[in-house]
């Protein structure tokens, strides 16, 4: 899968001004795009400013954190902020479903 946004838009979040890493930004990007898609139930849809935003965030802070462990420093897996912008898009169930 391609991302719907832009490399050049995650590179004006990340004040970037190379292109070394516009393969790994595109990754990124990629699978931020496939974490919401999960997150919300929906598949993630190009020109949301929101999605787009929850997006930019959650690839950034995966570009900028790419340990998985750290010390001294608390890391959580999904920024601040991003899960507000996506629960108005989560699908709501009620009751029991069958899998």
């Amino acid at each position: 899968m391609t991302a719907h946004t832009p490399v050049a838009l995650l590179k004006s979040q990340l004040n970037l001004d190379h292109e070394l890493d516009d393969a790994l930004l595109a990754h990124k990007l990629d699978a931020a795009e496939i974490w919401i898609g999960h997150y919300t139930g929906v598949p993630f849809t190009a020109g949301d400013a929101a999605l787009t935003e929850a997006a930019l965030q959650l690839a950034s802070y995966w570009y900028e954190q790419r340990e998985a462990a750290s010390f001294d420093v608390s890391t959580k897996p999904v920024p601040f902020g991003v899960r507000d912008l996506l629960d108005s898009y989560r699908e709501q169930v009620t009751g029991y479903v069958t899998q």
